[in-house]
This record gives C-alpha cells, structure tokens and sequence, in this order.
C-alpha cells in the first residue's frame, strides 16, 4: 500500500483523493513517528526540523498536507525519490 500511496502523492495528480489512513501509513513508513493533539496527527522526525501536521477530512487528508509531505518528499529525497 506505501509504494502505491507514495506514487500518487508524488504524482500531484489528485491530492484532494489520497485516503487519510494511507498518508499516515506512508508518513510510517519514510520513518516518521507521531503524537495526536485532538484530531491532529503531528509527524515528526528528529532528523529533520519540519514536522508535519495532518487532520482528516472525513475519511480523506487534506489536499494542502498531501502537498507538505510530497513537499518534504522530495526536499529530503525519501524513498529514494528525487525532484525533477
């Protein structure tokens, strides 16, 4: 599921469709740990200074945080992945 999730937030084709519960699997996955503030899931990894704040959107994540962990993505180069 984190290979295919990480091709659609990479692909900036449809962020307002990426299911909430994928991206936090994905965040998982590139190493980022989370603690929860009401219905903010707040990622972090202690070796970037960047945290990454996403709340559902019923069962969606919200277009604009799909854009900061693709952002993060590629400024890290996570999974491999460079900017074009």
């Amino acid at each position: 599921m984190g290979d295919k999730t990480l091709e659609r937030v990479l692909s900036k084709q449809n962020d307002t469709n990426i299911r909430f519960n994928d991206l936090q699997v994905l965040l998982k996955q590139l190493g980022f740990e989370y603690r929860v503030k009401g219905d903010h899931f707040i990622y972090y990894n202690t070796d970037f200074r960047e945290i990454i704040n996403i709340q559902p959107d019923g069962n969606k994540a919200k277009a604009y945080q799909v854009k900061q962990v693709r952002d993060i993505i590629f400024k890290y180069n996570l999974g491999g992945v460079k900017d074009a």
